[in-house]
């Protein structure tokens, strides 16, 4: 830039060209950018799951020792989660169910894994307000439709583990799993 009063021609063609004062524009946009994303980066970076919280939030089960028409209760994510061996009652009962009558319409194949429909795998958190359903154990109260039955405000819950009476918006949730053998299932694992 020529300052005022100063011969323009002293300056050269530089003082006035429009690429040079583009291209220190683009330089310093650019270099303000890199630096931005190299301090933002690590940032977001630190955010990630370790490798040891990853490992944690998978569950490992064997179901060699669930007799049919048994439960269990164990641990995913610090959450309860309900494994059941369903007796072919309940799987007939389950699949007789017209799925347009649900609230929340699943059928018991969505809710399970082909080849595996008697193996039921749900988070034991009642869908209204986050209370553990009884029916997992023998001789608990299961309502009338043989599932589950959550006291707190009377949810009921069928033996597919759908919503079918009571204030529960949805079915209890089926988290991710996938079966290593016959007998054993890691669940947090898509499959």
């Amino acid at each position: 830039m020529v300052p005022p009063g100063a011969d323009p021609d002293a300056y050269g063609d530089e003082a006035n060209d429009p690429r040079r004062r583009d291209f220190l524009n683009i330089a310093a946009v650019a270099f303000i950018g890199v630096g931005a994303l190299a301090v933002v980066l690590p940032l977001v970076n630190q955010m990630s799951p370790s490798a040891d919280v990853l490992a944690q939030s998978t569950t490992a089960i064997d179901l060699s020792k669930i007799e049919a028409g048994q439960g269990v209760v164990t641990s995913f994510r610090k959450q309860p989660l309900f494994v059941r061996n369903l007796m072919p009652r309940e799987i007939a009962e389950a699949n007789a169910v017209d799925i347009t009558t649900l609230r929340d319409p699943q059928t018991l194949a969505q809710r399970t894994k082909a080849g595996h429909e008697n193996w039921l795998i749900t988070l034991g958190v009642c869908t209204h307000l986050g209370c553990i359903p009884l029916g997992i154990h023998e001789g608990e109260n299961r309502g009338k439709y043989g599932g589950y039955f959550c006291p707190c405000h009377g949810s009921q819950y069928d033996t597919a583990a759908r919503i079918r009476q009571g204030p529960a918006p949805k079915n209890l949730a089926v988290p991710d799993y996938n079966f290593t053998s016959p007998t054993a299932v890691v669940v947090g694992v898509a499959g």
